[in-house]
């Protein structure tokens, strides 16, 4: 699986403090290497983000992602980063 990042996500990770990009790129090395990882909290998304994947990044802040099928590859394609309260607030998205 390839990893690509959207505009959004790639501007929130450049704002965030230093540990939590720090904790980002942890996370997604053990994403490339296993997406289901217990540590990753794997999960599809209800409501507004329906269709979606969340990753914890830390117990507080969380990735969102979508699986797109390009070619013979799946790709996850992260959209957005930030905390429980940002991402999932309903006006959100």
């Amino acid at each position: 699986m390839k990893v690509r990042y959207s505009p959004d996500f790639y501007r929130k990770y450049k704002k965030a403090d230093v540990r939590i990009r720090n904790r980002v790129d942890e996370k997604i090395v053990v994403f490339l290497k296993d997406p289901n990882d217990l540590q990753l909290d794997n999960h599809p998304l209800k409501g507004q983000w329906r269709g979606y994947r969340s990753i914890d990044i830390t117990s507080d802040w969380r990735a969102i992602y979508e699986e797109a099928q390009i070619r013979d590859e799946v790709v996850a394609y992260f959209v957005t980063l930030g905390t429980h309260n940002e991402l999932y607030r309903k006006s959100k998205k």
